[in-house]
């Protein structure tokens, strides 16, 4: 018979195992997260833009178009933040809804704030929610998208698996994120600017140059596009490719739900 579990290791058994530890460092990592994203919403829209020299605006509209819903219905915006890629998903595809979750409820509550008015009303619907379990019923959504989020997700791969079961067969999942930050750009420009401008324009524009510090690292401690690739192959997604942006200084990676719901192979080319 199932024994109750209350948190504490019956009489006899053996202490917690190890995994007890990862998964508690991950919830920190989660809440740490939501917070300095809490603290940096006021201007997060602007520094998106500055720091990206106004880029990101067509990193989201690319991102958006290789979307391509294979039916009406929902569409996920991972991550979501501000609301920026939710927007643009609703432009491209005006049929169907955006379910746009993320774990940093100040974030969604500016985005909503400042983008969801006029026919946009009813159609974007901002949810706090945990990327590593998805309030959603199995096959409802008819595309999926994180921007700049995978990086902050521990570990990646209850993320993956999570999109895979909410995507319905043949449903793509669209990533955009930066490229390894240790590999060499531009002759190191873009390196020294990880390292020594990006910080200093944070703090100066947000006051906070912890939390942009922390995206310098995790930008540099980011596995490259193929490692990545191979993940999600490896969390069961039928087909991934990545197309490179800004000589790769930032990747969208596209991954498709197997068609029959139930291959998980590379298909043959």
């Amino acid at each position: 018979m199932d024994r109750p579990h209350d948190g504490t290791p019956p009489e006899g058994d053996a202490a917690p195992t190890r995994t007890a530890q990862p998964r508690e460092e991950h919830r920190r990592h989660g809440r740490k997260v939501a917070d300095m994203f809490g603290r940096i919403a006021p201007w997060y829209d602007l520094l998106n833009h500055v720091l990206s020299l106004g880029q990101d605006y067509l990193w989201r509209y690319r991102l958006a178009r290789l979307v391509r819903p294979v039916g009406q219905g929902p569409l996920l915006d991972l991550a979501a933040g501000t609301l920026d890629v939710s927007t643009e998903l609703l432009r491209h595809y005006p049929q169907n809804r955006v379910l746009a979750l993320d774990f940093a409820l100040p974030m969604l509550a500016r985005g909503a704030r400042k983008k969801i008015k006029g026919p946009r009303s009813g159609r974007i619907h901002p949810v706090q929610a945990d990327g590593r379990r998805l309030p959603l019923p199995d096959a409802c959504v008819d595309g999926a998208t994180i921007a700049f989020g995978i990086r902050n997700i521990k570990p990646r791969a209850e993320a993956y698996g999570e999109v895979l079961r909410v995507l319905k067969p043949g449903a793509r999942f669209c990533v955009l994120e930066f490229g390894t930050g240790s590999r060499r750009v531009w002759k190191g420009l873009y390196n020294f600017y990880l390292d020594k401008l990006l910080p200093a324009i944070g703090r100066v524009v947000s006051g906070d140059a912890s939390a942009y510090r922390y995206l310098a690292e995790t930008i540099k401690e980011f596995p490259d596009e193929r490692t990545l690739e191979q993940e999600m192959i490896e969390a069961g997604f039928a087909r991934v490719t990545h197309v490179p942006l800004c000589s790769g200084i930032v990747f969208i990676h596209v991954a498709e739900k197997a068609a029959n719901a139930q291959r998980t192979d590379v298909p043959d080319e």
